[in-house]
């Protein structure tokens, strides 16, 4: 390839393609294509145009933009913390729901989508989080929109951790404009705007987000502290538990019951997708009336399909496993995983994020606006997949600008011999992408 061809690819980022000007809605996305289809062809996209060829195993096979197969290479970008989406018992409660059921809920929950196996679902979900009320939704990213959406109306207020999911973000910009972001599990500076809003408005609502895991830094909030200066400032609080629900705490309660905040916290939001083995969300609550509140007005809930049957039994044996002793194995050895990849990564001078837990961000720069970093992350994870990794690397804007990143995670059934290898080659990995880097910069 040209230098002038690395040189297009480098020189941009998606933000400078995402506002767009010009009175063509579909011309103006030429500047972002001629942009994005150089950097596929100098392989460092790999957004969106990568397909698995087997299953999301801990070892398993892909198919770039390019048209490249990868086969058998070391599964460190799948979401599967426990190791259940092939899980024979698993797969076998699916296909005899399919039998029993069909292979489609054919409505909304709200018009005949539901069966009783979502409201058991429900039930053993309430037990699990130990509230009382829980509303089902078709995916993780619905639940954390949809549930925001459908509680704040434009007079109320949203604080919220800067760092939190892009769901949680677009349900804010969709309820109201009143939003102020927090540095990043700033409780202090959380504390402040609580009160300033407080000080000037003693009628309207206010919403203060955070999650118990955020995906990108593997790091945790106190979250007994923030539901503190939530009931000292008549706010509510939203925990998103997507990442360390049933994979973290020696129960599978994550950081509601490693912080003993189990039934504690106001509201309760989650994905299926990362340990219970399918599409899928819930909002928990202590309220009856919250739950029938989102169940009329929560747009992504009302309007969108109910999950599948086999989706809702999936899920519900995950939970079954979850709970029992077979979970609680496989976290401890989901566990001993992470913190052998992290301590090896560290023994060979990468940079380790977080605290120990299924991801592992491993960073290229401290720094924000280092463009170089952006560079060497891309050429990080070109060189991966032909040294046998799969993992993905994480820019702008699911992290600010400056700090893109390899974001690592580990299964349950991952080997040590693999953890071991993975960090080995994602130090070759490094050491070939600075040599290229000293070429292009």
């Amino acid at each position: 390839m040209k230098t002038d061809d690395y040189s297009l690819a480098f020189s941009h980022n998606n933000k400078d393609f995402q506002d767009p000007q010009g009175i063509d809605l579909l011309a103006r996305t030429e500047p972002f294509y001629e942009w994005q289809d150089n950097c596929q062809r100098l392989d460092l996209w790999t957004y969106g145009n990568r397909a698995l060829h087997s299953a999301p195993k801990t070892t398993t096979s892909i198919c770039d933009g390019l048209g490249v197969l990868t086969e058998n290479a070391i599964n460190l970008g799948s979401q599967d913390y426990l190791s259940l989406a092939n899980n024979e018992r698993i797969k076998e409660v699916a296909i005899a729901t399919i039998r029993d059921y069909g292979v489609h809920s054919a409505g909304s929950a709200a018009v005949m989508g539901n069966t009783d196996i979502s409201l058991r679902l429900e039930s053993a979900l309430a037990d699990f989080l130990q509230t009382e009320h829980v509303t089902l939704y078709p995916t993780g990213w619905a639940a954390g929109y949809g549930a925001i959406r459908g509680l704040v109306r434009e007079h109320d207020y949203i604080v919220m951790d800067e760092l939190s999911h892009n769901c949680l973000k677009e349900g804010a910009f969709a309820a109201t404009k009143k939003i102020s972001n927090f540095k990043h599990l700033d409780f202090e500076q959380a504390e402040k705007l609580l009160r300033r809003i407080r000080k000037q408005d003693t009628k309207n609502g206010i919403l203060l987000i955070t999650e118990s895991l955020f995906s990108m830094d593997s790091d945790t909030p106190d979250i007994a502290k923030f539901q503190g200066i939530c009931h000292e400032y008549q706010a509510t609080l939203f925990v998103d538990v997507a990442h360390d629900l049933g994979a973290m705490g020696d129960d599978g309660t994550g950081a509601l019951g490693i912080q003993n905040m189990l039934g504690k916290v106001d509201i309760v939001m989650g994905s299926f997708s990362k340990t219970f083995a399918s599409n899928g969300g819930f909002v928990a609550t202590r309220s009856r009336a919250v739950k029938q509140y989102l169940k009329s007005y929560s747009p992504s809930h009302t309007f969108s399909n109910a999950l599948s049957p086999a989706q809702a039994a999936t899920i519900l044996e995950a939970l079954n496993i979850v709970t029992s002793p077979l979970g609680q194995s496989l976290r401890l050895r989901l566990m001993d995983n992470i913190v052998l990849l992290r301590n090896e990564s560290l023994n060979k001078g990468m940079m380790v994020s977080g605290i120990p837990s299924p991801i592992v961000p491993i960073l290229i720069s401290e720094r924000e606006e280092n463009k170089k970093g952006n560079v060497k992350a891309r050429l990080v994870s070109r060189h991966l997949p032909s040294l046998g990794v799969l993992a993905n690397v994480v820019g702008y804007p699911a992290v600010p600008l400056g700090l893109t990143r390899i974001r690592l995670q580990v299964m349950a059934e991952h080997t040590s011999e693999m953890m071991m290898l993975a960090a080995d080659k994602l130090s070759q990995a490094m050491s070939l992408a600075e040599d290229e880097l000293n070429d292009i910069i």
